[in-house]
């Protein structure tokens, strides 16, 4: 059975935005869901505050989680974590 392109579009698996998130970005996120401050991420994965700063914000960046008043982050990529994964 060959598909044409449109119908091909309509067959495609959705794109997981957890997927943009390299390995250890993924690794801070699960520790994020876990409570784990950025203080004990840095322990626990041996690394700068400053590292866990930016993975954090790199994890906020390629899950469009921009910055507000009104909602926060960190809760918004683990509600993306527990979705994806199917835990929702």
């Amino acid at each position: 059975m060959t598909l044409t392109i449109s119908e091909a579009r309509h067959h495609e698996v959705p794109v997981r935005r957890l997927d943009r998130l390299s390995r250890r970005e993924l690794q801070v996120l699960r520790l994020i869901a876990r409570g784990f401050s950025n203080a004990a991420i840095a322990a626990e994965l041996y690394l700068a505050g400053k590292t866990v700063e930016t993975v954090c914000s790199s994890i906020f960046r390629k899950l469009d989680l921009y910055p507000s008043d009104h909602v926060n982050r960190r809760v918004l990529a683990v509600l993306v974590l527990l979705r994806e994964d199917g835990a929702l």
